[in-house]
């Protein structure tokens, strides 16, 4: 029998930690629960202790996937929960979830609906990520941005080195099992309303989110983002040409510009393709070793 650790990455939410390992306890009661406390200043690590939960405390703050890194690699289960220590995620689900896991997936996300979005400007961004992720993948992507997932614990750890110690840490995992072939399933959830405050601040976190949407790409398929643009810049050039020879009868610098970047976006794409399939092979091959 497979055995569960679930990883609660944790910054001042002592709060919700009070009401919630009590019912994962309950939920789950042979499993390993591990609180990442991730630069606390509250009581988080006494909560932890007066509930019989293991919590790696941090002297300081490191960000949200530093903590899902660390709780992964001192999780002792073959399944891996990841769950919000803010009170939104549910216990009941991690049933669920594991159901799901047990028909032959490596992960299993929990897709919320847009009631369980964290705001309109929220949902109308991970909206955008779902559509791009989709696209880029061929796979129906319900809720690219979740942190509420299980996987197979040797799968999610081929891809620590990937993962970024901010909060884009479920774009990356799940655009890295997409790229390798694991199977990814989602399951409809319901998120509650976070107890405190969020820790995300939306001007740096808008431009991360903008960001996000480059990653989703380069994390998959380079070219599929790069190859367009170069042709845009191409056929801008052709038009640009068009324009002037037939109201100047001559090549401007603006076409050959726009040639060139095309052709240099093309070779830029064609790198970054290399390198991706270069680092996913060497995250499977340091796995085997």
């Amino acid at each position: 029998m497979n055995r569960l650790s679930i990883i609660l990455p944790a910054k001042n939410e002592g709060a919700a930690l009070k009401a919630l390992l009590p019912r994962l306890r309950t939920a789950q009661p042979d499993a390993e629960i591990i609180v990442v406390d991730d630069g606390s200043t509250d009581d988080t690590r006494t909560i932890c202790e007066a509930s019989g939960v293991l919590c790696l405390s941090s002297p300081y703050s490191m960000g949200n996937g530093a903590a899902i890194k660390r709780g992964a690699r001192a999780a002792t289960g073959d399944i891996l929960v990841f769950m919000d220590g803010d009170g939104q995620h549910d216990p009941a689900d991690i049933a669920r979830l594991l159901e799901k896991l047990d028909q032959g997936y490596d992960m299993v996300v929990g897709a919320r609906d847009w009631e369980s979005q964290a705001g309109v400007g929220r949902g109308v961004a991970n909206t955008i990520y779902n559509w791009l992720a989709t696209r880029m993948t061929g796979h129906v992507v319900a809720d690219l941005t979740s942190g509420y997932r299980a996987v197979r614990a040797d799968k999610f750890r081929e891809f620590l080195h990937l993962l970024p110690n901010g909060f884009s840490y479920p774009t990356t995992s799940t655009m890295a099992f997409f790229r390798s072939a694991y199977p990814v399933a989602y399951v409809p959830i319901k998120a509650a309303q976070r107890v405190g405050k969020s820790h995300i601040k939306p001007i740096r976190d808008g431009i991360r989110f903008l960001l996000i949407i480059f990653k989703i790409a380069t994390l998959y398929s380079p070219l599929k983002l790069f190859a367009p643009a170069s042709v845009v810049f191409f056929l801008l050039g052709c038009i640009n040409y068009a324009w002037t020879f037939t109201q100047n009868g001559r090549l401007t610098n603006g076409s050959t510009l726009m040639w060139s970047a095309g052709v240099i976006v093309f070779l830029i794409g064609l790198v970054s393709e290399q390198i991706c399939m270069l680092t996913y092979s060497s995250s499977r091959n340091q796995e085997h070793v």
